[in-house]
Parts: structure tokens; C-alpha cells; sequence
């Protein structure tokens, strides 16, 4: 459901590799890990490309090292869950009702109020790119064309808010957000079954109606979730 990560280098294939079992719960929090040589052993990595690797897990929250107890997993409250690779981690290891519930909550809290700014802030370029972007899902012949397109369509929007606070949150939700925008599409009779709704949110924001902006995204995010749970009950 939501894509691996593509990783060019040692170290980060170890990241990946630890991230994914550290926050699918395979390494329990609390629980230590193996001496940074057996580790390395065990990995088949030098102990270079381990230590640059816990370093970045470091970062992220997922661990800590002490000099007489050796590096164990942190408890879940120090992770930065708004890291993407952590973000895309959880998601990857949720059970599909769970990733729909709690993404569909995030939406419901980001995307209606960036659709309302869109409509009151974008310029010319920012629309174009929103028409692009719907442009290219009308077009779409195939669910991975359709799905990119989509995710492009919601970046265009939150773009077209011109507050780069909001903005920012896409980098971090982006993994998820194509995550779900695949599955929602892939589970339906029609994967451009929510076409209408995209069209109405462009509509919107083209002739800066801020409320229909804001309920209709709402109205595409609800329909959304409608969808998912019908036809994963159906399944």
C-alpha cells in the first residue's frame, strides 16, 4: 500500500531495515540491540555504515546509546512521528482500517482549511497547476497514472495556500497521503470514481469560493472513506 522507499547506499538500507522492525514492533521499545559487531555481522555491513545508520535512527527518536547499558529502543512518545520515513513506516505496518482512520482524521483536519485558502490566496501560476494536475486524472488510463496525479492535485492545493507551514506538511504526509489515494482508488469499481469531487474543489477555488471550497473537500475526503469501508467490507 505505500511504496518502499528507494535507498542508494549501505547505511541506508540499514535504516530501513531497523526502522521497519523498530516501528512494526518486531524490536520491541525498551529492548536492546545486539553489540555494534554482531550487529554489523548479522546485517552483512561494515561497522562504518551501521554506526552513520544508527546515528540517523537516532535522529529520528528510535534510539538511544549509553556507554554501559548499550543502544536500546526509546519508548513511542520520543519518536518524531512527523518524520516522514517514521510516518511511512507506521503506515506501511498498520492494519488497513487502522492507516484509513487515522489518515482520513488527518485529512479532515488539514485538507478543507487548505482548500478554503487556495480559493482565497492562489494566483494564476497556483491554479494552473491545480488544472495540470486535474488535467492529467482526467486523462489517467491506469490506476498508477491516476494515483500520481491525485497526489499532485492535493500538493497543487496545499501549495496554492501560500503558507508555507502548511505547505511544509506535505513533505512529511506525501508517503501516506499516496498510500491512501492508491488504496482508495484501487479497492473501487471506477478508479476515477472521485473525479466529480476534484472538479468541484477546482471549480472552487478558480472562482475563490472559500466555504464551497472548504465543504466540498470535505464532501471528497468523506466519500473517500465511504468507499473504503464499503468495498473492504465487500472484500
Amino acid at each position: 500500500m505505500v511504496k518502499p522507499v528507494i535507498v542508494r547506499n549501505l547505511h541506508g538500507q540499514v535504516v530501513q531495515e531497523l526502522g521497519r522492525l523498530i516501528v512494526g514492533g518486531e524490536i520491541a521499545p525498551g529492548a536492546n540491540l545486539p553489540r555494534e559487531e554482531l550487529l554489523a555481522e548479522r546485517m552483512k555491513v561494515s561497522r562504518t555504515a551501521l554506526r552513520e545508520a544508527m546515528k540517523v535512527l537516532s535522529a529520528k527518536g528510535l534510539i538511544e546509546s549509553r556507554q554501559k547499558t548499550g543502544t536500546r529502543v526509546r519508548d513511542i512518545i520520543h519518536w518524531n512521528q512527523l518524520d516522514a520515513d517514521v510516518l511511512a513506516w507506521r503506515c506501511a505496518s498498520m492494519p488497513t482500517e487502522d492507516f484509513v482512520e487515522k489518515l482520513v482524521e488527518m485529512r479532515e483536519v488539514i485538507e478543507p482549511a487548505a482548500a478554503a485558502a487556495a480559493a482565497r490566496r492562489r494566483d494564476a501560476g497556483q491554479l494552473a497547476r491545480i488544472e495540470t494536475a486535474y488535467a492529467a486524472m482526467a486523462a489517467a488510463t491506469d490506476l498508477e497514472a491516476w494515483s500520481t496525479a491525485d497526489l499532485a492535485f492535493h500538493e497543487a492545493v496545499l501549495r496554492a495556500t501560500n503558507n508555507e507551514l502548511m505547505t511544509s506538511l506535505f513533505s512529511v504526509i506525501e508517503t501516506a497521503l499516496g498510500g491512501y489515494f492508491q488504496l482508495s482508488a484501487s479497492i473501487a469499481g471506477n478508479f476515477s470514481y472521485s473525479l466529480p469531487h476534484h472538479k468541484k474543489v477546482l471549480d472552487a477555488i478558480r472562482r475563490r469560493q472559500p466555504e464551497v471550497a472548504r465543504q466540498t473537500m470535505q464532501k471528497m475526503i468523506a466519500d473517500s472513506r465511504s468507499n473504503i469501508r464499503r468495498n473492504t467490507r465487500k472484500a
